[in-house]
C-alpha cells in the first residue's frame, strides 16, 4: 500500500492543524493496522507531542481510538461520515460492480472526478487471492488510471489542460503518459474506441479497462482492473461490453 508523505505545510489560507489531523487519519487508513504514537509521528513528520494532542482530540470525537496496548487506529465515528459522504451513485452502482466482478473475476470500481483528482467511491474486490485494488476513498492522478482517462475523455481539451496544469504528469512506470500532447492523443483514441485503457501506467503488470458513465455530473466511470496476464484480448472484449451495459444502466437509474 502507498503511505502518506511526511506532513507538508498546507497551502495559503489552509488551517495547519486540520491538515495535520487528516494526515494522521490517512496514515492510519494506509497502515490498515493500529500504530504506536512514535510510528504515526515519524510517518507524518510531526513532533510526538503534536501528534499526541491531535490523536487525543480525534479520539475524543470518535474518529480515532486507542487500544489497551496504547496503539492507535481509526475510530467508529468515521463510518457514519463515510456513509454520508458516499454519493447515491455509489449505492446504485454496487449491484453492477458485483455483476462486473462475477463476469470478469477481477476488481470492479466506481470512480468520480473530484476537481483535478480521480476518487474511488465504490468497489467489488476480485475473488482471486492475487488481485488489484485501490482503496475506496483513495484519490489518484487521472492521467495514469483507466477510469481517470475515461473521465478526462468526456471533457474538452482546454479543461484537460487546466487539470494537468494543476496535477502535472508525473511518471510512475515506463508506460506512464508524461506529455500533454501524448495524453490528448490518448484521449482522442479513447473516445474513438469507446473505452479507456491503463497498461501498467500506475502499477507495473496491471491492466485496467474503463468506461465513462454517460451524462454523469461530476464525471464518473466504471472500471475493471487486474493482472495483465489474466485480462486477455478475449476477456477485454467481454469486459468492455459489460462495462458499456453497466454504465448505460447506471445512467438510466440516475435519471429516475
Amino acid at each position: 500500500m502507498e503511505s502518506c508523505p511526511p506532513f507538508q505545510a498546507p497551502p495559503d489560507g489552509a488551517v495547519q492543524s486540520v491538515a495535520r489531523a487528516f494526515a494522521i487519519l490517512e496514515e492510519l487508513a494506509d497502515a490498515n493496522a493500529e500504530l504506536p504514537l512514535a510510528d504515526i509521528a515519524a510517518a507524518t513528520g510531526l513532533a510526538q507531542p503534536t501528534a499526541h494532542r491531535l490523536l487525543k482530540t480525534l479520539q475524543g470525537l470518535g474518529y480515532a481510538r486507542q487500544s489497551d496496548s496504547r496503539t492507535y487506529g481509526l475510530g467508529p465515528g468515521l463510518i457514519a461520515l463515510g456513509n454520508r459522504a458516499a454519493p447515491q451513485l455509489a449505492t446504485r452502482a454496487q449491484p453492477l460492480l458485483n455483476e462486473l466482478e462475477e463476469l470478469s473475476q477481477e476488481t470492479a470500481n466506481l470512480v468520480i472526478l473530484d476537481g483535478s483528482m480521480a476518487v474511488y467511491v465504490a468497489q467489488q474486490p476480485s475473488r482471486h487471492q492475487m488481485r488489484m485494488f485501490t482503496e475506496v476513498g483513495r484519490r489518484v492522478l487521472p492521467h495514469c488510471a483507466g477510469a481517470g482517462k475515461a473521465m478526462l475523455a468526456t471533457l474538452s481539451e482546454a479543461r484537460v489542460r487546466e487539470i494537468t496544469d494543476i496535477t502535472g504528469l508525473p511518471r510512475f512506470t515506463s508506460t506512464t503518459i508524461t506529455s500533454s500532447r501524448a495524453l490528448l492523443a490518448e484521449l482522442r483514441d479513447t473516445r474513438r474506441r469507446g473505452y479507456a485503457l491503463d497498461e501498467g501506467e500506475r502499477e507495473v503488470g496491471v491492466r485496467c479497462i474503463a468506461v465513462a458513465i454517460p451524462g454523469s455530473s461530476p464525471p464518473a466511470a466504471l472500471s475493471v482492473s487486474g493482472p495483465a496476464a489474466r485480462i486477455t484480448e478475449d476477456m477485454t472484449r467481454r469486459i468492455v461490453e459489460a462495462l458499456h451495459g453497466a454504465a448505460a444502466r447506471l445512467a438510466l437509474s440516475t435519471g429516475d
